[in-house]
Formats: structure tokens, sequence, C-alpha cells
């Protein structure tokens, strides 16, 4: 179903309750968006759907609303302890986004209770909270969902609970698949009814969504909605919001870092979403911007940060202005009120979560202005996504007044170890990350400028890694200063540290002579005692002409019997030397003329 037009709630061939009508009233929704109107009818008549609409354009109250509506036409009336309906999505900052909205709708249906299950929140609680609670709106996490199904001997019967489940929604269900989560999907269907309605909602259509919706939906109507407003060739294939501003930037590694902050000063009363590659970057960029950009509030959110992640995720939102330094674990379905750029330092690892990168700002019906940086080789990237993701971008014009900000940068590295340690830890991920790119022929560890790189990420020196093994860099510059002596500003992590050190430095002194030791030493006599041997057969081979191979082969077999025996434990060290540096007997000397 395509190109769908939105109009006013009561233009809906179904009728919705006066308490949905009266808080969509409240919250100023005039207006359906395509996809809304779309889904609602479907939903509420009783059919599945799989819907695909450009990020942005109002997939949660699509879902929210027909759900609420089922629920209230059940027959019989959801006890306490029964689940009528359950949404699933991928991460927990988009869970407590879906809560929220439903939270507004459920205050005029008090007999419905909700219930958030999601990582970051103590399991044990949320136990004792379904079971004195109650819930019929469950919104969850894949993972902590999958352990709650488990916990039946702690005395909740979740699986129980769901058997009069009338609604599954998966939300972002292409991105629940790419996060690795089908094994917990896949059991979590197990546990549902089959005769229920299920809708899957997602910016993206994939492969493997498609074994969802065959295995998961029966006979789905598939919706695709497409927005109107640029020309109607653009707009039909579009997978960005119309009104957003797509942009690029081409800067060498070293370079980068510099053209972000002159950025980000210059637009320093707006709200900004930074995507970088991975939580280590993520931690060592976030902190420099602290410290380089005056004023501003900088707040940082990635995967690997488990109890503090909601309260950041609230306080941004809350925020006028400020700068939120992300992993793509804010990339789907996040909704950010006026966010003017979405800024993608380092390119995503696949093309689709560009798209959704992007769709954080313009969202339902604003504008906003996306600007990803690329390195010159990485330039053909821009062709590649007009192509691949319909998604054209713009050069954008130099920005101006760019200074050198990494002295600075080295400098709180240098007074810091835990600055020097998060670049290192940064520079090292980065690399890891790029070469696993979908996009290989075009991200190519191969052709990385690790120097530049180096400089970029304002390193002291270069770290222990496979991808440096071998290489000289002669434009890169390693700090004089050494960098053992650099101490923690946290002095409780520095003491720590210091004792660590002065217990491997008695370690070292009072430690006995390795195992290891004795056998590289014995293993050093065997190989010399191979060398005589060697050089005696080739002299004998020499004057009597005889072929000495097949004896040279059966000492070489004693002594791997040797070997072996040794570390089994059979024979002593002592034993195993003394007949290894043996001189051996020869044919000769054991057999007549």
């Amino acid at each position: 179903m395509d190109n769908v037009t939105d109009g006013t709630w009561d233009s809906l061939p179904v009728k919705l309750n006066d308490g949905i009508l009266q808080t969509l009233d409240e919250l100023k929704f005039t207006y359906m968006t395509p996809v809304q109107s779309a889904c609602i009818p479907l939903f509420m008549n009783n059919k599945d759907v799989a819907a695909e609409a450009v990020t942005g354009s109002g997939k949660t109250l699509a879902f929210v609303i027909p759900v609420i509506e089922l629920l209230l036409k059940r027959e019989e009336k959801l006890k306490k302890m029964q689940v009528g309906a359950l949404v699933i999505t991928p991460t927990r900052e988009l869970a407590l986004q879906i809560s929220e909205v439903v939270e507004k709708f459920i205050e005029k249906f008090p007999q419905f209770k909700q219930m958030v299950l999601i990582g970051g929140s103590n399991p044990i609680e949320d136990v004792e909270k379904f079971k004195n609670q109650g819930a019929n709106i469950v919104i969850a996490t894949p993972g902590r969902l999958e352990d709650m199904f488990r916990r039946k001997a702690e005395g909740v019967d979740l699986a129980s609970a769901v058997r009069s489940l009338d609604v599954l929604v998966l939300d972002e269900a292409d991105r629940l698949l790419d996060m690795g989560f089908e094994a917990s999907l896949n059991t979590i269907l197990s546990f549902l009814p089959k005769q229920r309605r299920t809708g899957l909602f997602s910016a993206t259509q994939t492969q493997e969504l498609e074994k969802l919706v065959r295995a998961g939906l029966r006979n789905p109507v598939r919706i695709t909605v497409k927005e109107k407003g640029l020309a109607a060739a653009a707009a039909a294939v579009q997978k960005t919001p119309s009104r957003l501003s797509n942009y690029y930037m081409i800067c060498r590694s070293e370079n980068k870092f510099n053209n972000l902050v002159a950025f980000l000063r210059q637009h320093k009363h707006e709200k900004h979403l930074v995507f970088f590659s991975t939580c280590a970057c993520v931690e060592f960029y976030a902190r420099a911007l602290e410290m380089l950009i005056k004023k501003a509030a900088v707040r940082c959110i990635h995967g690997k940060m488990k109890n503090k992640r909601n309260s950041i995720f609230a306080d941004f939102r809350s925020l006028k202005s400020g700068i939120l330094v992300c992993t793509d674990v804010m990339a789907r379905g996040i909704d950010i009120p006026d966010v003017n750029w979405v800024l993608q330092y380092d390119p995503p690892s696949s093309a689709s979560a560009f798209v959704h990168r992007c769709g954080r700002t313009a969202r339902i019906g604003n504008y906003g202005n996306a600007l990803v940086f690329l390195l010159p080789m990485e330039e053909s990237y821009v062709s590649f996504l007009s192509i691949n993701q319909k998604c054209p971008l713009q050069k954008m014009p130099p920005v101006n007044d760019v200074v050198d900000v990494l002295p600075k940068v080295k400098a709180m590295a240098l007074a810091d170890r835990a600055m020097f340690e998060r670049g290192m830890r940064a520079f090292v991920s980065y690399v890891q990350a790029y070469a696993k790119h979908e996009c290989s022929l075009i991200f190519r560890v191969k052709d990385l400028d690790f120097a530049c790189l180096a400089r970029g990420f304002a390193l002291l020196r270069l770290p222990r890694m496979p991808e440096l093994k071998g290489k000289t860099l002669p434009d890169f510059t390693e700090t004089t200063v050494d960098t053992d002596t650099i101490r923690f500003k946290d002095k409780n992590r520095e003491k720590q540290r210091q004792k660590m050190l002065a217990e491997m430095k008695d370690k070292d002194k009072t430690a006995p002579p390795r195992k290891s030791f004795i056998k590289n030493k014995a293993w050093s006599k065997q190989k010399s005692k191979k060398e005589r041997r060697k050089k005696v057969a080739a002299k004998r081979k020499h004057q009597e002409g005889s072929d000495v191979d097949d004896e040279d082969l059966e000492e070489l077999l004693n002594d791997t019997r040797l070997l072996k025996k040794l570390k089994k434990g059979q024979i002593s060290e002592e034993d195993f030397e003394k007949q290894i540096t043996s001189e051996p007997k020869s044919k000769h000397d054991t057999e007549g003329p």
C-alpha cells in the first residue's frame, strides 16, 4: 500500500475510543501521518501488518493506538497477571520512549497496567514488581524478556501470563535481527499463542526480516509508505525524510577532529548527535569535547554503559541545546526533540544504519540536517549511498576558523593517564571496526594512513597491535616522555596502579626460574646435538658414500619420544638432559664389518 495520504483522526474508516481522541487532542496530534492512517484500520480489523516507512514518520502511534483499542474490545477483561500486548524493541532507550507514549494514553484507562523490561535494571526487582503489580502491556528488549520467561522457579510464570496475548509488536524489526537477537526472538515466539495479531515496523526491509514475516505473521498486509514533497521521482525512492538536508565533508584523519570542534563551536546553541563507530571512541572524544567546547552540555551514551544510560538519555532529551556523543545504540527509532544536526564522525558499518542515523533529525515533518565526515579514500561512498540507499548527499562548504586543537588533547593525555589510555583503546577499536565494514571495497584497512590516523587521535605513542606489526611510520613522532610515568588524576586509581606495579616488581624478584626456561635449555642442547649429528652424518656420507637418512630419522624419533616422556612426567628433567645430550651409538659401532 503506497502513498497513503494523511488526514484528521475522524476521517479513519474505524471509530476511535473517545479517551484516545482526547489524548491525541491533548498531545496536539491533529493530523495522522500516512503510516498511521494506513496501519490503524488494518490492525483494528484484526489484520497482521508488516509496515515499512521512513524513519521519523510516526510509527509508534501506528501501533500504540491499535494495541489499546484491541485490548478495550476484549470480551473477557484482562486480569492483573494477564499480558494482552507485548512490544519488543532493540534498545532500552526506545523501550522507555514507547513506554512514555503508552503511559499518556492509558491515563484515560486505569484498568490497564504497563511494565518495562530492559537491561540496566535489576532482574530480581523486575520479578518482584511483576508479582506485586502485574502487567497487561509489556514493553521489553529481547534479552531481558527471554530471561523473564526462564524465571518460573522464582514465582513468575510469564509463559502463563502471555497465553491471553492479543497483539505482538516488533518495533525496528530489522534492527532486532541485525543485533543478533534472532535466537532470543525464536525462544520468545515459542511461548506466545498462535492466535494473535502481529505487527512488524521498520524503516527498511531485509531478507532476514522476510523470514521473520513468514514465520510470525499470517497473510500479512504489507504497507510501504513513501513521502510526498520532493520531485515525484526522487520522493518515490528516497529512504531519508524529505525535509532532511544531507551533507558530506572530505578531510584527512588528522583534520577531522579539528573540523568537528570548529563546527560545534559555531553551532553551540543547537542540539547535535555525534556518531562514532565504537564505545571506546565515544569515551575518548566525549572527554575531549567536554574540555574544548566550554559552556556546552556534552553527554555520551554507548552500549557498554549499564546503569547510567537511562538517566543520560532522559537528561539530554530535556536539554534545549547540547551534544550527545554516541554509537549506533542511538541510531534507531529514538525520538529526541529538536535535533538540529546529526554528525557522523565515522561512517556506520552498514549502509542501512546511515539512513537510520540521519533519521534522528527532520522527524514528523520538521526540517533537519546531517553531515558525514569522509576520508579522501572514502569519497566513493557518496555514490554508493546514492545508488544503494537512494540517499543523495551534497558537499558541505568548508568550515570557517578551523584551529588545531590536537596539541590540547595531547596535553590532556599527558596530564591524566585515564585520557592517555582512552586514546589508545579508541585507536585500536577504530581500526578493528574499520576492518569489519560491510562495504570493504571502499573501507580498506590496508589503505589507511596509520601515521595520519594516529595524529588524528592525538596519540603520544603507537599501541601494539597486529595491524601495525612490521610497519615503520616515519611521519608519526612519538612523545619523548616515558608514558609509564604518566599518572592518573584520580588519586585512588593511581594508588591502585602503583600498588600493582610494586607487586609485579616483587613478584619478578622472588619468582623461581620457570620450568619452561629449563625446557628451553634442554631444547637448545638438543638443537646443538642435532647440529653435531648433521655434521657427523655429512662427513660420514662424504667419506663412505653411505646413506644415513634413516639413521637421522630414527634419532629424531628417539628425541621426540624422550620429550613426550618428560611432558607426561615419566622421566625427570635431569634424565631427559642426560639422555638427549649423550653421544649416540651409530650402526657402525654395533654391527660387524
